[in-house]
C-alpha cells in the first residue's frame, strides 16, 4: 500500500477530462428510444411519458475560476424564499456548527438544525430562523437550501418565545413518558434556538 503511495502521489490531480457531477445535465433532454418506440406500438395516439430528467434544468458548468458570487435557491415546502439569488455568502446552521458558504465551497451536504440562517450580500444581511433541514452545496457555487419551517428574524415575538419556552421547559420537567420527553426536548431546542436568534 505505502508502496504504492508515491506513484499515486506523483499522478496529476485533474486528468484530461473531469468527472462529471450528479447535477450536470446533457444541454438536451435524452430520450430513451428504444422505451419511445415500444410505447408508440402499445399506445400510438398518447405520448410518452415524461421522467424527472426532462423537468430539470442543466446547472451551468462548473467553473474553471472561482466565481464572485454564490447563487442561492433557498425553498420551503410551501414556497420559495430565494431563488437564484447572487449573493456573496450565507451562513448555515448546521448539526456541526455554524458552517460559511462562500464561492467556490467544495461540494458538501450537511443537515440543518434551529438556528439561524443569514444571508450576506453587499453590506445587507437577511436572517431567517429556520427549524431543520438540508444545505446542499455544489463544486458550480449552487447552494440548494431545504428547510422545513423559516421565518424572518424580524418577525419573530419575543414575548411569544419566552413563554414558548417556559412552557416547554414545564412539560419536560413533568413528563412521564419517553415519548413525552422527547416531545418536550424538540420543543426546548427550538425554542431556545429562537432565543439565542432573538439575543445574538
Amino acid at each position: 500500500m505505502f508502496r504504492r503511495a508515491t506513484t499515486l502521489l506523483r499522478r496529476p490531480l485533474m486528468g484530461a477530462t473531469s468527472r462529471r457531477f450528479s447535477t450536470d445535465l446533457p444541454a438536451a433532454p435524452v430520450e430513451d428510444s428504444t422505451f419511445v418506440e415500444a410505447w408508440k406500438k402499445v399506445s400510438p395516439n398518447v405520448d410518452p411519458p415524461k421522467t424527472p430528467l426532462a423537468y430539470m434544468k442543466p446547472r451551468p458548468a462548473t467553473p474553471t475560476s472561482l466565481p464572485s458570487k454564490l447563487t442561492v435557491n433557498f425553498v420551503l415546502p410551501y414556497a420559495s424564499e430565494l431563488s437564484a439569488k447572487e449573493v456573496d455568502m450565507v451562513i448555515v446552521p448546521a448539526t456541526t456548527g455554524q458552517m460559511g458558504v462562500l464561492p467556490g465551497h467544495v461540494a458538501t451536504i450537511a443537515e440543518l438544525k434551529p438556528g439561524v440562517l443569514s444571508v450576506h450580500e453587499g453590506n445587507d444581511v437577511t436572517k431567517y430562523f429556520i427549524s431543520s433541514g438540508f444545505v446542499f452545496i455544489h463544486a458550480n457555487s449552487v447552494a440548494d437550501i431545504i428547510a422545513v419551517e423559516a421565518v424572518p428574524v424580524d418577525r419573530i415575538d419575543a414575548n411569544l418565545v419566552q413563554k414558548g419556552l417556559q412552557e416547554f421547559t414545564q412539560k419536560l420537567n413533568s413528563a412521564t413518558t419517553d415519548l413525552e420527553k422527547a416531545e418536550a426536548q424538540i420543543g426546548v431546542d427550538v425554542h431556545s434556538a429562537l432565543n439565542s436568534a432573538l439575543t445574538g
